[in-house]
């Protein structure tokens, strides 16, 4: 018998949907509850429950009704879609169909070449059977959401992060939502999270590349192009998004049209396992009550713990931040330990998905650092005025890099220095949102002296270990080599380029020599942790003994990343988040993958 929907409507602070069914039988947690029954006044009862409404709960919930199967999706906040609503919105998928319409030659077998290349053995996170999982059913995943409504985009010109490895790509994984009207959501539009401070006219992840550069013809008339696009369509009195917010759009609405089940502001409390060790349902609190949900299996899918610094304190080196972190608020962490307190072993819990990031004087808000790193007339140094990375390299490995130095000379924060050629092409960089250049001065976001030698001073960095610094990355950028981090040397460095504005052959690489000159400190944010509950092939979680724990599963940054501690490509957080999603809700279904 299918759901249907007879109404929906607020009901205090949930998605309220009532079902032409007849009821289910209530599965009983005899460990749990046996011996408190009369404590549960309100019970419910699903085939799948799924907590958390981002990439991957979202995408679960669609694969149950391709079962069959009944999902139950809970979200913590009052907003739906997680951090995933605030991201690129991209899917790191080999061999998909989105690129293959535009002659890119790819395979499995290549796509693991490359994996295996980058990511390396980093135990049982990453093995070859959870890198298979992922290669050999992404682009089917993307293709059954297609079917069901989503609609992609390639990502085009977007490389492989590690472009010079076997096996990589300089173009064609990479896809995105397409842009969608969030009207189409009708009263579910109200749930959507609204967008980070960094709003404004949608467009898709290449276009905001080339309007970046907004000084430059190609940059301007790019920009103009997503401008007259997006009146057009307020014009038509469409309300169109793109990146994460079309992706949580698409895959809302596919649920809405399926009738799917959430309820907002509600939070796991606990698992619940019966005589054997089978996960059998959860406690959860709603609008103030403690309720029972009964589930044949459970699909943990709430994010990492980004914004608890007591778990950033335990595991993650020192010193970190939650505030550094671009996350939402709800990334607490909680999902993560629930799984830890029935017996659920974990890995890669030091790590995250680093990004270099500047924090907003005024409200402490973290506003992550994307190509402005890689451009000509730009640096980054240490306490001690020396350089340590290749600016240009990706958010990931940039962000790795500070920690790794910061155990030879203070690196956390970093500088950023700039000169008034830089400041020039790149006026956006001088300025945190929403701000003015003089704000981002008083509030001392922006630091500005007419040499080297007062910049240097003002923001406490060795003057003579920085000048000398300057003049070696200068002579570099007049040659086109930087001898010493190899910047401008790969297609991913190369994208975040400015051929017109470069000092030689090199696209990344300018002199710094014209005052005044700016410094920003620069902070190893990230945009959330990569390490949770160890998951295997199906997304089963797995104890300390790697059994699987029956009914249990995990992904998303709930789970540890199959990317261990690397990055691939644009997406290789969502991608692996969707995919596992499916593959959990497949094998809950009795229908597993088969290698």
């Amino acid at each position: 018998m299918t759901l249907r929907a007879i109404d929906h409507a607020r009901s205090g602070s949930s998605i309220i949907y009532k079902l032409a069914r007849s009821p289910r039988k209530s599965i009983t947690s005899t460990r749990s509850f046996a011996s408190s029954a009369t404590r549960w006044q309100i019970t419910h009862s699903t085939d799948v429950l799924i907590v958390g409404s981002g990439g991957a709960g979202l995408s679960a919930a669609l694969r149950c009704h391709m079962h069959g199967l009944r999902p139950l999706v809970i979200e913590k906040s009052d907003k739906l879609g997680g951090t995933t609503a605030w991201s690129g919105g991209g899917l790191w998928v080999p061999n998909n169909e989105q690129h293959k319409s535009r002659g890119v030659q790819d395979s499995e077998e290549q796509a693991l070449e490359y994996l295996n290349a980058l990511i390396g053995d980093v135990g049982p996170a990453s093995t070859p059977e959870r890198r298979l999982a992922y290669v050999r059913n992404a682009s089917k995943v993307v293709d059954q959401l297609s079917s069901m409504g989503c609609r992609w985009v390639p990502t085009v010109g977007m490389p492989d992060y590690h472009s010079d490895l076997p096996g990589a790509l300089e173009d064609g994984r990479s896809i995105e939502p397409a842009l969608v009207n969030a009207k189409e959501l009708g009263a579910w539009k109200d749930f959507l999270r609204p967008p980070s401070i960094f709003a404004g006219p949608p467009m898709h992840i290449y276009e905001g590349i080339v309007a970046a550069k907004i000084t430059s013809w190609s940059g301007i008339s790019m920009l103009l192009k997503i401008l007259v696009r997006w009146l057009g369509h307020r014009v038509m009195g469409r309300d169109p998004v793109a990146l994460g917010q079309a992706l949580i759009t698409h895959l809302l609405k596919a649920n809405r049209d399926r009738d799917t089940e959430i309820w907002r502001s509600t939070v796991m409390q606990s698992l619940s396992l019966d005589e054997s060790g089978a996960v059998t349902g959860a406690i959860v609190v709603r609008d103030g009550e403690d309720v029972r949900v009964d589930a044949k299996s459970i699909v943990l899918s709430a994010g990492g713990f980004a914004k608890n610094d007591e778990m950033r304190r335990k595991y993650h080196q020192q010193p970190t931040d939650a505030a550094w972190s671009s996350v939402t608020p709800n990334d607490t962490g909680e999902v993560i330990q629930a799984g830890i307190d029935i017996g659920a072993a974990t890995a890669l819990m030091s790590e995250a998905w680093w990004n270099p990031t500047f924090l907003n004087p005024v409200n402490g808000a973290p506003w992550i650092s994307f190509g402005e790193r890689g451009r000509p007339g730009t640096i980054i140094v240490d306490s001690e005025g020396k350089r340590f990375l290749n600016e240009a390299e990706s958010y990931n490995d940039a962000g790795r890099r500070f920690y790794e130095r910061d155990g030879t000379a203070p690196a956390i924060p970093a500088w950023m220095v700039m000169d008034s050629k830089f400041a020039k092409r790149n006026p956006l960089s001088l300025i945190g949102p929403r701000f003015r250049k003089k704000d981002s001065l008083r509030t001392h976001f922006l630091h500005e002296a007419k040499t080297l030698e007062e910049l240097s001073q003002k923001i406490n960095v060795d003057t003579r270990n920085l000048l000398a610094t300057v003049q070696r990355f200068n002579g570099f950028a007049k040659n086109g080599r930087d001898e010493d981090f190899g910047r401008g040397g790969t297609a991913m460095d190369r994208l975040a380029g400015d051929a017109a504005a470069a000092a030689g052959p090199n696209p990344n690489l300018g002199t710094l020599e014209k005052a005044p000159f700016y410094a920003i400190r620069i902070y190893p944010g990230d945009i959330g942790t990569k390490g949770g509950l160890l998951t295997d092939e199906h997304a089963r979680v797995l104890n300390e003994r790697g059994e699987a724990i029956p009914g249990l599963y995990a992904a998303g940054n709930t789970s540890a990343s199959v990317m261990g501690r690397h990055y691939a490509g644009a997406g290789a957080t969502i991608g692996p988040a969707v995919v596992f999603a499916a593959l959990a809700v497949d094998h809950a279904a009795g229908s597993p993958w088969k290698a």
